[in-house]
């Protein structure tokens, strides 16, 4: 192992705790006091509002809207629809009593002691469709309110056994999309166009290749017709649900009452979808890019693009350098890279320069300038990129680096776009027997994305779920995946090969 790596273990080591050290010594987050919630620290929210913004300003585009639900359900809606409960049962927590009473004790000290019982205790959301839908059945009388297209940021609580920062934690941050329907072909096509923003976004803001498709009856969200999902690969080669959006057919509007009179002057039940993504994808992005030094942020969506570092070797010309450097950071967020005007941060703690340099290169900032005396002599500047290795460095004119820093920010998106997908594509095999199957996820190989014919049963595919820890990430979407063959497992005819993979 090189002792010039920024983090250690290396991924080739210990992939897990490398990166639970890149999360550390990136300061994106840490664990919380509250067993399995985590503190996001401003470098990791910076990222979160990113994505936030830039995907709210696509849903947006497709006609919806922000509203806000409360964050305590009643226990009664939950039960309205069963099949959705069960589904979630194991991970909810519940609010039984309304207030604290104080009882000294005798030691001097106090304990707060729940008094006041509910008389129907509260679910903390784990998900919103039903107390949604019951807005919904209140907001729709015709079929003239609708489409309803409503979108929710917010944060949910799902009690959490084995957390892991931004992966699995037991409180997280997510946007949940809630939309209701005349017929069910409006939705269903609803589901599929947020199914395709979700791949858009993943695949161009944040330099991450997915292979979209539908989830296997067994992997469905509880109480949808259909889930659809975008399925990404970690450099450890497992799977990662980055979004998902699903069908709900007409279930939870029967359970909620959500009904409109239709054109016919009839009564109908409406149809509804719900899509989401979390924090999780700050755990994908870390995963996908990051290296040996540290996260790897694609300049789309970093808290900061371009970071300068002014060097100044005596105390005479420090003001004159810090100057330089305002000037330049001042000039280059006059500029804007898809639409937004250029992160530029001016880093002028009073600390040894080696140190400012590997703090940036841990955060993943695309570009590091280096701005010094004779820089200001020669009007050049020192220009390091993410995407390559620490000690390269390059010496450009000041004024070629402001005339090209855009190009070279889509150079950086693209190469991280280019590296995660050769990565997937190296390890994607296509597989024809159950002796292959094993052989390629034995539990000292590396394993990758298994392209298999399938025919199995639910029941078939838990079993294999439980003994070797993979599953069905998806049923992909598109012709490539469609041909005529066999089922690894049952031998029963199968039309089209579907993705397994072990997965976070």
């Amino acid at each position: 192992m090189s002792s010039a790596t920024a983090i250690t273990p290396t991924r080739a080591v210990n992939f897990p705790e490398w990166y639970q050290q890149v999360v550390r010594a990136a300061d994106l987050a840490e664990n919380s006091e509250v067993r399995g919630c985590m503190v996001i620290k401003p470098w990791g929210f910076g990222l979160w509002e990113n994505i936030q913004r830039q995907l709210d300003a696509k849903f947006k585009e497709t006609g919806h809207v922000n509203a806000y639900f409360p964050l305590l359900i009643p226990l009664s809606y939950l039960e309205k629809e069963a099949e959705h409960a069960e589904g979630f049962a194991t991970e909810c927590a519940v609010v039984t009593h309304h207030r604290l009473e104080a009882q000294k004790q005798e030691d001097g000290t106090t304990k707060m002691v729940p008094t006041g019982k509910l008389d129907e205790p509260f679910v903390i959301r784990p998900t919103s469709e039903t107390i949604i839908g019951a807005a919904f059945a209140r907001w729709v009388e015709s079929y003239r309110d609708l489409p309803l297209l409503i979108n929710q940021w917010c944060n949910v609580m799902r009690w959490e056994m084995r957390p892991r920062l931004f992966l699995r934690t037991a409180e997280f941050l997510w946007q949940e999309g809630h939309t209701a329907h005349e017929t069910e072909q409006e939705a269903m096509e609803e589901a599929k166009l947020m199914h395709g923003v979700y791949e858009e976004f993943l695949t161009t803001n944040l330099a991450i290749p997915v292979i979209p498709g539908e989830k296997s009856a067994r992997e469905r969200f509880p109480g949808a017709v259909n889930t659809f999902t975008v399925e990404a690969m970690v450099q450890d080669r497992k799977a990662i649900q980055a979004g998902t959006s699903h069908f709900l057919g007409q279930n939870f509007a029967k359970a909620a009452n959500i009904e409109f009179l239709g054109r016919d002057n009839v009564r109908h039940l409406a149809w509804t979808t719900s899509w989401g993504m979390s924090t999780r994808l700050i755990g994908t992005l870390i995963m996908t890019h990051g290296d040996d030094d540290g996260i790897i942020l694609p300049p789309r969506i970093a808290p900061t693009q371009i970071v300068i570092l002014p060097v100044t070797p005596k105390p005479e010309t420090r003001d004159a350098v810090i100057d330089a450097c305002e000037a330049l950071a001042k000039t280059l967020r006059t500029q804007t890279y898809h639409n937004e005007p250029l992160r530029v941060h001016v880093d002028k703690r009073d600390i040894p320069g080696g140190q400012r340099n590997w703090e940036w290169i841990k955060k993943g900032v695309p570009i590091r300038l280096e701005f010094g005396p004779r820089d200001i002599e020669k009007r050049s500047v020192a220009v390091s990129r993410r995407d390559k290795t620490p000690k390269d460095k390059e010496f450009i004119p000041k004024e070629q680096f402001i005339r090209d820093v855009e190009e070279m920010l889509d150079s950086i998106q693209t190469t991280l776009l280019q590296r995660a997908t050769a990565l997937r594509d190296a390890n994607t095999k296509k597989l024809e027997t159950e002796a292959e199957f094993r052989e390629y996820f034995k539990d000292d190989a590396p394993g990758g994305f298994a392209l298999m014919h399938w025919a199995g049963t639910s029941e078939e595919e838990e079993r294999i779920a439980k003994e070797m820890k993979v599953t069905i990430r998806c049923i992909p979407k598109g012709d490539q995946y469609a041909e005529e063959g066999t089922c690894f497992l049952t031998g029963k005819p199968s039309s089209r090969r579907v993705v397994f993979a072990r997965s976070y």
